[in-house]
């Protein structure tokens, strides 16, 4: 009976929440790595799918480099990377492109519909959804920044009751394909889309102070302070996009970014629907 009791208790303490974002959007952005263990994708599909049921609309960004760099490695190509930053050319693109959208798209998109979801794969390039430009960095080849969003496609789906979950490859205006980080991609949707957050799902605690170091976690980021930490070098690198993408949400006017350890059950819904939240929260300058 106790444990029947701590349920009803949690229902009600999400109830708030579920007031506050009903009706509202929420760019989920999946990293690579957190999709590689079949139990936590399992379960996050499911919290996912939850959402829409309970009147959230989340909309679904996904990386995919473990994936992508295994699979070259079984076409014998080597995967080669510059400053943590994947080089792209002809070749690994078209891997990007069959592992990005071909499998790994699909592969959430069964696990949203096995639960009961309305999943639709999506890349970039469909609905003329993002508009790429090249890198300024000439030596990452087909690797591209993210020059426009038109969110026409995403509003229509998501007011219809479909989950979109869209992989980071898109086309620059003469048709090239470039393959575009992730977390950028949902740091530049997120206020195209209108939501109310961004939250990034990684295998980290969060942003630490001391890296390695859980205890040092920082619960509360400004966009001042993320600023300061790239400017500094603070930043551990598999960091630098993740805070980029957050500044990025932040200036466009989405008013949390969140970055969480996807690794923890039911991360997503401690985030939103509880009093505490886990994980980096990043907020506007005036938000402390």
């Amino acid at each position: 009976m106790h444990s029947i009791h701590e349920k009803a208790g949690v229902l009600i303490e999400a109830l708030p929440y579920i007031r506050l974002f009903f009706g509202k959007t929420v760019v989920i952005k999946l990293g690579g790595s957190a999709m590689t263990r079949a139990g936590q994708c399992d379960s996050l599909a499911q919290d996912i799918v939850l959402l829409r049921y309970i009147g959230l609309n989340p909309v679904v960004v996904h990386g995919g480099g473990p994936e992508i760099s295994a699979f070259m490695e079984r076409l014998g190509l080597k995967p080669r990377f510059v400053n943590g930053r994947r080089v792209t050319d002809e070749s690994t693109m078209e891997v990007v492109e069959m592992v990005l959208c071909g499998k790994l798209n699909k592969e959430i998109v069964s696990l949203l519909n096995k639960h009961g979801g309305k999943a639709v794969g999506l890349s970039g390039k469909d609905g003329n959804l993002i508009l790429a430009r090249k890198d300024k960095n000439q030596e990452l080849g087909q690797v591209g920044e993210v020059a426009e969003i038109h969110p026409e496609v995403i509003k229509v789906m998501c007011r219809e009751g479909f989950i979109p979950v869209i992989a980071p490859v898109a086309q620059d205006e003469n048709g090239v394909s470039y393959n575009i980080n992730a977390d950028i991609v949902a740091g530049h949707l997120a206020p195209a889309v209108g939501a109310d957050k961004l939250i990034m799902l990684t295998d980290v605690e969060g942003i630490l102070r001391e890296q390695g170091d859980p205890a040092s976690l920082i619960s509360t980021l400004t966009i001042e302070e993320a600023r300061e930490m790239l400017e500094s070098g603070k930043a551990d690198r598999g960091m630098i996009p993740k805070l980029e993408g957050c500044i990025a949400a932040l200036s466009g006017g989405v008013p949390r970014a969140h970055i969480i350890d996807g690794r923890v059950p039911h991360a997503l819904l401690l985030e939103i629907f509880t009093n505490k939240g886990i994980g980096t929260m990043v907020i506007g300058g005036q938000g402390r």
